[in-house]
């Protein structure tokens, strides 16, 4: 599990920077946050993708639940920025 590290953090450093972008080049909260459910489900969906040419089952699950739990974690911080600011 050691060696996935670095494609969990690299998948959640992606969703950091699309979201940050998005936030602060857009002045509609409401296409902003719909936009964020496209990114968790882009996250999930590329460490899926990784998967099957890694052809690797061993913690693929654990993957899944970082991975989709991290990236929900930084976009549930970017609507609650959202949110402060108005």
């Amino acid at each position: 599990m050691k060696n996935h590290w670095a494609e969990i953090i690299l998948i959640w450093l992606a969703v950091a920077v699309v979201a940050t972008v998005l936030v602060l080049n857009t002045a509609d909260n409401e296409h902003v946050e719909v936009a964020f459910g496209a990114i968790l489900a882009g996250s999930v969906a590329l460490v899926s993708m990784i998967q099957l040419f890694r052809a690797q089952a061993e913690g693929f699950v654990r993957r899944l639940v970082y991975v989709g739990g991290g990236s929900y974690l930084i976009l549930a911080v970017a609507t609650a920025y959202l949110f402060w600011r108005g």
